[in-house]
C-alpha cells in the first residue's frame, strides 16, 4: 500500500519499495521508514565557525556528521559528492549511542557537542531526534546546519533539543526555490519558528547572475530584521561547484555591497569567504 512522508512539504506519496525525492526515505511495507538512519558518510572535528556561527560558543569545536539525501536540487551544492547516495563515498555505520560516545571522548580537544550538516539532516529526522535526546542527556549541544525545507510538526518536535541552528536562504524570491525544489515561504516559516526557541544564524551564499541584486539582498535583510534584528546573517561567495562550474566566483566587491545593504537593518553581518 502507498505510504506519505510528512517530514517535507513535498509530502511523497510513495508506492511500496518506493524512494522519496530526498533518496533517502523510503515506503517498506506500507510505512515510510528513513533508510539513512545511523548511516555515515563523513565525520568531522570543525571549528564552529565553520558550519557557520559566529555567536554561539565562538571559539569551541563541535563534531559533524553528514548523511546522505536531500529535498532540494541545488545545481550549485557545495556538498553534492555526499549529499546524495548516487555520489557519496563509502558509507559506514554510526549508531546514535556511538555517536554520542564519540562527541564525549573529543571534549578534551574543546569538542562541545554535535552538529547535523553535510547533507540535508531533516530528511534523517529520526537519526537526529535520536541522537539530539542522547546528547542531551550527556549535557551535550546539538547544532544542526539545514536547508530549512521542513513541515512545521516535525520541526516543532525536533527544536526543543537543538541548540543553535544555521539556516540556508537561498535567495529571496520564490521563482528561485521552484528552480530548486524548494518554497520560499516553508524556509522563510521555519527562519521565523527557529528564532523563537534556539539560537539561529542564516547564511545567503551569493551567486553571481543569480541572487546578487542588492534589490534583493534589501528585501532579505528588512525582513529578517522584523523576525530579529540580532540574527546573524553570512552573506558568502559562491565558487565553481556541481553543474555550476562554468559561473565565476562571486567578486569581492558586490559581498561588500550586500554587506553594507544588510547592516542597515541588521546588527551582525558577516562577509564569507572573503
Amino acid at each position: 500500500m502507498k505510504a506519505k512522508c510528512a517530514i517535507c512539504p513535498r509530502m511523497c506519496d510513495l508506492d511500496p519499495g518506493q524512494h522519496g525525492f530526498c533518496g533517502a526515505r523510503s515506503n517498506i511495507d506500507g510505512k515510510v521508514i528513513c533508510e539513512s538512519y545511523g548511516k555515515a558518510t563523513s565525520i568531522a572535528l570543525d571549528n564552529i565557525e565553520k558550519k557557520p556561527l559566529r555567536m554561539f560558543h565562538p571559539g569551541s569545536k563541535i563534531l559533524s556528521m553528514g548523511s546522505y539525501g536531500c529535498n532540494m536540487r541545488c545545481p550549485f551544492c557545495q556538498n553534492h559528492n555526499i549529499s546524495m547516495p548516487e555520489g557519496a563515498p563509502d558509507i559506514f555505520d554510526v549508531t546514535p549511542e556511538a555517536l554520542v560516545k564519540k562527541a564525549l571522548s573529543l571534549k578534551e580537544l574543546g569538542n562541545i557537542g554535535i552538529a547535523y550538516t553535510y547533507n540535508e539532516p531533516t530528511v534523517g529526522y529520526e537519526y537526529v531526534l535520536d541522537c539530539s535526546k542522547l546528547a542531551h542527556e550527556e549535557a551535550l549541544k546539538n547544532v544542526m546546519v539545514t536547508n530549512g525545507y521542513i513541515s512545521e510538526g516535525p520541526l516543532t518536535m525536533l527544536l526543543p533539543f537543538i541548540d543553535a541552528m544555521n539556516i540556508d536562504l537561498k535567495c529571496f524570491r520564490d521563482d528561485f526555490y521552484q528552480k530548486i525544489g524548494g518554497n520560499l515561504e516553508i524556509v522563510l516559516n521555519t527562519i521565523s519558528i527557529a528564532a523563537k526557541h534556539t539560537h539561529v544564524e542564516v547564511t545567503a551564499l551569493i551567486i553571481p547572475g543569480e541572487n546578487d541584486c542588492p534589490g534583493e539582498m534589501l528585501a532579505l535583510s528588512q525582513w529578517l530584521s522584523n523576525v530579529n534584528d540580532e540574527i546573524p546573517l553570512h552573506i558568502s561567495r559562491f565558487f565553481p561547484r556541481h553543474k555550476y562550474q562554468d559561473v565565476a566566483p562571486t567578486p569581492v566587491d558586490t559581498i561588500n555591497t550586500l554587506v553594507s545593504i544588510a547592516r542597515k537593518f541588521l546588527r551582525n553581518v558577516f562577509a564569507g569567504n572573503c
